[in-house]
């Protein structure tokens, strides 16, 4: 059966803020990449994984790519200076007939199959989803002085994660549409492109992006429990 499901994993990033590659970090005896890559690869919905890296870890991840995907690993390739570039790029490599791509950051490594299959149900009823998390601080609005401007009523805002998911079609079209956008996200591509609503569904608090030190702190407290909990 042809594959209809890929998913890239950002894995580019000169790790600027804590002083090295966060990807290839090791988290509880494994690089932190491997982590989001085993589960992708253990989700059912998942056909064919792409990886997108530094060029110079092209190498180390696709041997961890070898092992933590097996078969499922379609590519790794080389990323871009940002990280839409290294989504594109990503994207020229999946399988023909693709019909719809997940993307996650490779320094998420908390990542859940039961995440994977809620965005995916998602994406295919309405072509773009995201996970996320309810805001529970106040959030307020300053100005350059530091000065409050107003408190933005939270009912509404959500912190965005990955995994994300895109019909491919959609998806390929948004990154060639909306190159010149600097996005953060590939759903702010879709937004720019203005063909699709992007729907958010629940994520996990413990999905944490490894960005600073305290972020590889907490990771490393969250992935000691896992372990344990398995053994």
């Amino acid at each position: 059966m042809a594959a209809s499901v890929a998913a890239i994993v950002a894995a580019a990033g000169r790790g600027a803020r804590l002083g090295r590659p966060k990807q290839l970090l090791e988290l509880a005896g494994k690089p932190v990449v491997a982590w989001c890559l085993e589960t992708l690869s253990s989700a059912a919905a998942i056909d064919e994984i792409v990886v997108a890296c530094e060029p110079g870890d092209v190498d180390a991840c696709q041997r961890i790519g070898r092992d933590a995907c097996g078969s499922k690993l379609r590519a790794v390739v080389r990323g871009g200076d940002r990280r839409q570039d290294s989504v594109r790029a990503a994207l020229s490599a999946v399988s023909p007939g693709i019909r719809f791509v997940v993307v996650h950051d490779g320094a998420r490594p908390f990542v859940t199959v039961a995440a994977i299959d809620r965005v995916l149900d998602a994406a295919r009823d309405c072509g773009a989803a995201v996970t996320g998390v309810r805001l529970s601080d106040t959030i307020k609005e300053v100005d350059e002085s530091g000065a409050v401007t107003k408190t933005i009523p939270r009912d509404r805002l959500w912190a965005v994660q990955t995994p994300q998911a895109f019909a491919h079609d959609l998806l390929a079209r948004a990154h060639g549409s909306a190159s010149q956008v600097e996005a953060t996200d590939d759903a702010m591509l879709i937004e720019a492109l203005g063909i699709a609503r992007v729907r958010v569904v629940e994520g996990s608090r413990d999905n944490v992006k490894i960005t600073t030190p305290d972020d590889l702190t907490l990771a490393e407290l969250i992935a000691r429990q896992r372990t344990a909990r398995v053994r």
